[in-house]
């Protein structure tokens, strides 16, 4: 039997999979009303996720890496805006 944890867990890795073919999806997509259904679809998991994130976070289930630092959020910053 599967453990709270493990169905959390297992859902989470779900849908970041759609999530990666969501964006599959829209950018392959000429038909407008199409395109904005994906992205719709998108915006719903996307919220879904990270709701459901919070909660594995808060009972333990999902280690989250440390904040960034300012210099860290910098230097991301910077080396996507170099392109």
């Amino acid at each position: 039997m599967m453990q709270e944890k493990d169905i959390v867990l297992d859902v989470l890795g779900g849908v970041k999979a759609s999530l990666t073919g969501y964006a599959t999806f829209i950018s392959e997509t000429a038909n407008p009303n199409l395109r904005q259904t994906f992205q719709q679809m998108r915006d719903g998991d996307e919220k879904f996720q990270y709701d459901l994130y919070k909660i594995a976070a808060q009972k333990g289930y999902y280690a989250t890496s440390p904040n960034a630092t300012p210099q860290d959020m910098s230097s991301v910053k910077s080396s996507l805006t170099s392109f």
